[in-house]
């Protein structure tokens, strides 16, 4: 199977872009192995809690994808310096407590891993 990867960059409510990655990965999934990188304020993406007026709770769609599949994960550099802290697994394949399950932190490392590995990579950054 093939593999497509996203990389976002902006924070859930800036721009349309989570939307935007929510689209395409679940349309994706029908034909791809799906990976979901979140850098700099895209890390925000995930947060539990977060009630936006008059958006899509980004946080929610995004999480949706694990269940169909999708792999998840967070910049540490980028999660640390916003507050975000990873800990040991702490609830269904999640190592951070404000964040939905299904998506960790990880290493910068992972994203070298996962574009070497990927058909296809999409980056919807500014």
């Amino acid at each position: 199977m093939k593999t497509l990867t996203i990389v976002l960059t902006d924070g859930p409510y800036i721009s349309e872009y989570a939307d935007i990655a929510y689209k395409l990965a679940e349309s994706a999934l029908e034909q791809y192995k799906v990976n979901i990188f979140l850098y700099l304020d895209a890390v925000h993406i995930p947060k539990k809690g977060q009630n936006p007026s008059f958006f899509t709770n980004a946080g929610q769609l995004i999480s949706g994808l694990t269940e169909k599949g999708a792999v998840i994960r967070a910049c540490s550099r980028c999660a640390g310096a916003r507050g975000y802290l990873p800990e040991e697994e702490i609830i269904e394949g999640s190592n951070c407590r404000d964040y939905y399950p299904g998506i960790k932190i990880t290493s910068v490392y992972e994203l070298s891993e996962m574009l070497s590995k990927s058909d296809r990579v999409i980056s919807l950054s500014r």
